[in-house]
């Protein structure tokens, strides 16, 4: 499939598309190491969010433990600076329990499969990244988080399931969002850029749907109106002035540092 037509569904879920001026911004070369690093970082949260909610809302005691098992090592990396590309790839897909739905969990293997998958999935990107940046010598560097996960978590309702289920929304959102934002950039990149992040486009897609899956079935009702509201926020941070520079920032008002 061309990712024209796996795009098309994901531009008419976003409100917006990606700002010129932002683009503008991205594909300055001094840009790349923050957009990288940035980008390896979000990786990892995407996996962190979706352990998160299965460890949350799913599974039972010692699945929980051995997702966290699987994680650690990235985590040792971003947080620690322990690690590198060998010790990452001895670890990479090496989940070797099975993981099961805790007794009288509501949310089922459904939410338990998608997870593991996505988990797996960001993790390999993780990995991607990474050894991109250290074929062109870049340090990994701490960076701050940039507003736009937090911007969205925070109309989460505080009740649930209805918490779950905008945290689900906000993950199909930001799966959209960087599906796109990843097309929007490919064209102003190097070769093995441009392949890379194309690369990524299916994957993306799924996850964005796999969420909205979920959310429905959690629901178990019509969420149009929860996906508008977040559409409105969504597109507020994406298309507003935005002081910081990330792979999901807004406008960009001023020149940052990593």
């Amino acid at each position: 499939m061309p990712y024209s037509e796996l795009l098309a569904p994901i531009k008419s879920f976003l409100l917006c598309e990606t700002p010129n001026e932002w683009i503008n911004e991205a594909k300055k070369a001094e840009r790349l190491p923050l957009l990288l690093i940035d980008h390896m970082i979000c990786e990892l949260k995407a996996g962190q969010t979706a352990m998160w909610l299965i460890r949350k809302y799913a599974v039972d005691k010692a699945s929980g433990d051995a997702l966290l098992e699987w994680v650690k090592p990235y985590e040792s990396f971003i947080y620690k600076k322990q690690g590198d590309l060998t010790s990452l790839n001895s670890n990479k897909n090496d989940l070797k329990k099975t993981i099961k739905a805790k007794e009288g969990s509501r949310y089922g293997q459904s939410l338990i499969d998608k997870m593991v998958l996505l988990i797996k999935e960001e993790l390999h990107h993780f990995y991607q990244v990474l050894q991109i940046m250290q074929q062109r010598n870049i340090p990994y560097e701490n960076i701050r988080a940039g507003r736009y996960a937090k911007g969205m978590m925070k109309h989460v309702r505080t009740y649930e399931p209805e918490a779950l289920i905008d945290k689900l929304i906000i993950g199909a959102f930001i799966e959209a969002r960087s599906c796109e934002r990843f097309a929007k950039l490919a064209p102003h990149l190097d070769d093995e850029l441009n392949k890379f992040y194309v690369s990524l486009l299916r994957s993306e897609a799924r996850h964005y749907q796999d969420y909205l899956v979920l959310a429905e079935e959690v629901a178990q009702s019509c969420i149009k109106e929860r996906i508008d509201y977040f559409a409105q926020v969504e597109q507020e941070l994406i298309s507003s002035d935005d002081e910081d520079f990330k792979f999901h920032s807004g406008v960009p008002t001023t020149l940052c540092s990593i």
